[in-house]
């Protein structure tokens, strides 16, 4: 569903999983971009009247911490680039993370993050620029910050976007354009981890 081009929400029963990406936009800008309350209410009707999994991925992420009565604010810097994130005691207890070293080499590109957890979630993985890295409501709701899914197209493609440029050179100056390379040499890697990821929500999802 494309909500910020106007395709209404359908109903939630036929629907046995929820996914919401990243996009530039801000979870707190509801006055610009009114569909932002009815995507949180419906995040909010699946994952905790329904039940039902979900994944979200940095902007989903936010949403779902956001929609469940937790906090997401402006970074003191954005996070853009190649990171690497740790798994918490809880991370590495987790069947998501089933397979996975401590330390998780991850992409980001984001300049919002969760300030604060809603009640019962808990932080999966973390570090140094950004604490809530990853998390999880309840047994199957899961916020991913980094960018499992990333390709060959991500960069040259998330570059073309304003908001996300700007991000991108307040973050790295000069070796912004060296970020295309740098991923490139990683794809294999991340592709892997994605694949590993995603075998392991999609056995939770079906639990």
């Amino acid at each position: 569903m494309e909500l910020d081009e106007g395709e209404p929400i359908p109903p939630l029963d036929p629907f046995d999983l929820l996914v919401a990406m990243g996009r530039p936009m801000d979870v707190w800008q509801e006055a610009e971009l009114p569909w932002l309350v009815a995507e949180k209410t419906t995040i909010r009707r699946f994952v905790r009247d329904l039940g039902r999994p979900y994944l979200g991925i940095c902007l989903g992420h936010q949403l779902l911490a956001d929609a469940l009565g937790g906090s997401v604010g402006p970074m003191a810097a954005p996070e853009v680039g190649l990171a690497s994130v740790r798994l918490t005691e809880a991370g590495r207890d987790d069947p998501v993370f089933k397979g996975f070293p401590d330390e998780v080499d991850c992409f980001q590109w984001h300049g919002a993050e969760v300030k604060r957890l809603p009640d019962g979630a808990v932080i999966l993985a973390g570090n140094a620029a950004s604490p809530a890295q990853a998390m999880r409501w309840g047994k199957r709701a899961y916020g991913f910050q980094y960018h499992v899914e990333i390709t060959s197209r991500t960069v040259p493609n998330w570059q073309a976007i304003p908001a996300y440029r700007a991000s991108l050179d307040a973050a790295l100056g000069e070796r912004a354009a060296m970020l295309e390379a740098d991923v490139g040499a990683r794809l294999k890697t991340f592709g892997t981890a994605a694949t590993r990821l995603n075998e392991n929500f999609l056995a939770i999802s079906k639990q």
